[in-house]
């Protein structure tokens, strides 16, 4: 009985993995050649105006959500007043939140040297996270019931609209404005087919107790929220601020293709694991074994993927750009760096959540905002530091104390989840290391490639190729049984 459990489980997390791989595969197909063809049509400074205003949007995001999304989930079942409650005070939330922001956008333009052209785009795009307040419920619905082919639907279809729109703004000429419909459509479009197709309607009840109670498990989520924020946008602030919006736009490129990678990565792992590790709360055998399974899968995957992007990186942004944002690619990497610490963290901070412990990744958010104050402090002189082949040497030089402190976050972060994962925190550096190690190894002949080859079209393709096939043959002779599983699973046997 107890086999035939795990088994229903394991095909449920796999069935969820796999819908929301269609998803971010769909969304970043749409994103990524959206996004190319954009940066290639709008001018350089209008994504500097976009990357100032998402610094403030991110924060004011924190507090419509207040981690009730994640309190939803984790929570073993939810009843219908409860998930109203939460809708409700999600949309006043929104409200209230965005007319505080619409009277504010005076003093965000006063903080970019008083740029008053971000006073009308701020206004319309704080209109986004009044829209997603909207869908934070009917999404985490689903996704509790692992049940998540609406939302890959729903997802892909807005992409593909507000994509559209977005491409059509820009080629008659509406520069920054095209990016900010493509946010409003995308985030609307979003929660009106989740509303349409979702099948679930709220309840015309509020009651404060439910918010008390989601609240215990959410307030350690929105503190850890507003810290994880604050250390990757407190970056785009001072950017900003001190080196100009021409550099923020460099920086703004590097964060959201490589956000992109990484996101996504720990969208499908949060999504499809949490509500299993959740159901397993109470059960240390089976949560360990789970647990153990989810770190070599997720290393398997995180290592590899952030790496080969880390190594692909010049190339692959000479073909999509050309050289217009070459300034951006060395911070692209060193993002890309930090994220590889930043997924494997937030994979353990799933293990964390499920046993209802969320203070502790507040405590491991202050531990790296701590450390990376004290390297922007070090570093703050160097940021305006810039030469004609290297636009972005000082911000370069300021993200080096992004991962320094990812990485002793990651450090942290391994000891408590493994302790409340009934597992020694040696085993979760052991599930690792041996994914860590053939990354390296395959990603080694790839990088020396790019000494031998010209043509930037064939260096990636060989890049990748040689890449993907080191990367199989020494797991294959390392016996790693996470690659037969995938493999198993992509081939249906």
């Amino acid at each position: 009985m107890e086999e035939n459990g795990r088994k229903e489980m394991k095909q449920k997390v796999a069935r969820t993995i796999k819908w929301t791989a269609i998803d971010r595969v769909i969304t970043v197909f749409m994103t990524v050649v959206t996004g190319i063809a954009l940066a290639n049509i709008v001018p350089k400074d209008d994504f500097g105006l976009i990357a100032a205003i998402l610094v403030f949007q991110a924060f004011a995001v924190l507090f419509v959500d207040n981690g009730f999304a994640t309190a939803l989930i984790q929570k073993k079942t939810c009843s219908r007043e409860e998930y109203s409650s939460v809708l409700w005070f999600n949309i006043a939330m929104a409200a209230a939140v965005y007319i505080i922001m619409f009277f504010c956008a005076p003093l965000i333009a006063k903080v970019f040297d008083n740029d008053i052209r971000l006073i009308p785009l701020s206004r319309v795009m704080f209109l986004t996270f009044v829209f997603n307040a909207t869908a934070i419920v009917q999404t985490s619905r689903l996704y509790k019931m692992m049940s998540v082919k609406l939302v890959t639907t729903v997802n892909s279809l807005a992409t593909i609209l507000s994509s559209g729109i977005a491409l059509a703004l820009a080629v008659w000429g509406y520069g920054a404005w095209s990016l900010v419909w493509q946010a409003i459509i995308l985030a609307a479009t979003k929660s009106a087919g989740l509303w349409i197709g979702g099948g679930w309607r709220p309840v015309y009840k509020f009651s404060f107790s439910h918010i008390r109670n989601f609240f215990k498990v959410g307030s350690g989520m929105l503190g850890a929220s507003f810290l994880n924020v604050l250390f990757g946008k407190v970056y785009g602030l001072i950017i900003g601020n001190r080196a100009g919006i021409l550099s923020l736009s460099y920086y703004g490129q590097a964060d959201k293709w490589s956000t992109m990678g990484v996101a996504n990565i720990v969208s499908i792992l949060t999504s499809s694991f949490l509500p299993a590790l959740s159901s397993y709360q109470d059960q240390p055998g089976e949560f360990a074994a789970v647990t153990a399974k989810m770190n070599r899968f997720g290393s398997y995957v995180i290592m590899f993927s952030l790496g080969l992007a880390i190594v692909v990186a010049t190339p692959l942004f000479h073909i999509c750009f050309n050289t217009k944002w070459d300034g951006a690619i060395i911070l692209f990497q060193l993002l890309l760096l930090r994220g590889v610490f930043v997924s494997l963290s937030s994979l353990y901070n799933n293990y964390i959540i499920a046993r209802g412990h969320t203070k502790l990744i507040v405590s491991t958010e202050i531990i790296r905002d701590v450390v990376a104050f004290i390297a922007i402090a070090i570093t703050l002189p160097y940021v305006t530091l810039s030469t004609p082949d290297q636009p972005t040497k000082g911000i370069a030089i300021l993200l080096w104390g992004q991962v320094a402190a990812a990485v002793i976050a990651w450090l942290y972060t391994t000891f408590f989840a493994a302790k409340l994962s009934w597992r020694h925190w040696w085993i979760f550096i052991t599930d690792t290391l041996p994914y860590a190690a053939t990354t390296i190894l395959a990603l080694i002949p790839a990088g020396f490639l790019a000494r031998v080859m010209v043509n930037e079209v064939a260096l990636l393709i060989c890049q990748c190729a040689t890449a993907i096939a080191l990367y199989l043959i020494l797991n294959h002779f390392a016996g790693s049984k996470i690659q037969r599983d995938v493999i198993d699973w992509l081939f249906r046997r």
